[in-house]
Parts: C-alpha cells; sequence; structure tokens
C-alpha cells in the first residue's frame, strides 16, 4: 500500500453521492476540498468524526473548503445516515474500495492486535490544483475534524 505524500497529485476519482449523482475530482478542480475515509455509516466512531466535521462545516465553508466522506456503503445507507445525525456534506460510495486503494486508505492494518484487511481512517487536504496539501493515515475519530481545521487555519 503506498502513502500519499504532501505535493503528490491527488489520485483521479468520480463516485455517486448519497443522492446518486457523481462527484469527480474533475468537478472539485479549482477548489480546496477535505475527503475523509471512514469504514462505515453508523458505527461509533464514524458517527462521531461525522457530526464533528459537521459540526464545523461552517468554519469549513469560511475557509472556502468542502468536506467530503467516502465509505463503502451505498446511497442508502448514506441517506439514512446523513437523516439520523443531520449531516449536510456530501458522502460517496466507493463500493469496490478502488478510490480507497488508491489513496492508500484501504489495505492491512492493526485491529485489536490482530492484522485485518479494511479501511484505514484517513483524511486529505487537496489544494486547488489538485495536490495533497495534508495527509493523515489511522486517525483517531474523536477531534480529528478540529485538527483539521486547525491545520487550514494555520
Amino acid at each position: 500500500m503506498s502513502r500519499l505524500e504532501i505535493g503528490d497529485k491527488a489520485p483521479t476519482f468520480a463516485l455517486a453521492n448519497q443522492s446518486g449523482k457523481t462527484i469527480s475530482l474533475k468537478d472539485l478542480a479549482g477548489e480546496r476540498f477535505v475527503i475523509y475515509f471512514y469504514p462505515a455509516d453508523d458505527t461509533p466512531g464514524c458517527t462521531k468524526e461525522a457530526c464533528q466535521f459537521n459540526d464545523g462545516l461552517a468554519a469549513f465553508r469560511t475557509l472556502g473548503v468542502k468536506v467530503i466522506g467516502v465509505s463503502p456503503d451505498g446511497a442508502e445507507k448514506h441517506v439514512a445516515f446523513r437523516k439520523k445525525y443531520a449531516l449536510t456534506f456530501e458522502l460517496l460510495s466507493d463500493l469496490d474500495k478502488k478510490v480507497m486503494t488508491s489513496y492508500g486508505a484501504y489495505g492491512e492494518k492493526m485491529m485489536y492486535g490482530k492484522k485485518v484487511v479494511g479501511v484505514i481512517r484517513s483524511t486529505f487536504v487537496v489544494g486547488p490544483t489538485g495536490k495533497i496539501e495534508r495527509a493523515w493515515y489511522g486517525v483517531r475519530a474523536d477531534g480529528h475534524a478540529d485538527k483539521v481545521l486547525a491545520t487550514l487555519t494555520s
């Protein structure tokens, strides 16, 4: 699994959002955005992370930064997750995990002391030129949105 570094070109993607609309890297050209990868909708850590990103959305928007979440879940689960927690940012479905793999956000990881293959909770700030400005791998869900925001404002 290769990890992305600051200055790398963001891997291309075109994934369906919760409404079935395709969102692609090309659509976001010229914008700075946060794309974060998480294991599953409506699980404790993922819910905490999503809600904290949602709570900080006004601050992200003030900086002109979109927030996008990506998991292997389908649109139906995304719709329910967004509704249950009043999430207002895009959730994309990476059903075959190809995009996650290209970002280094899917692969071997340690879970409860065992090696498993799965989603590696990861976050990236992609700049207007399509290059990685920040990359975090194996993040702790709680408090992570604030760390991302702090990086963008420093």
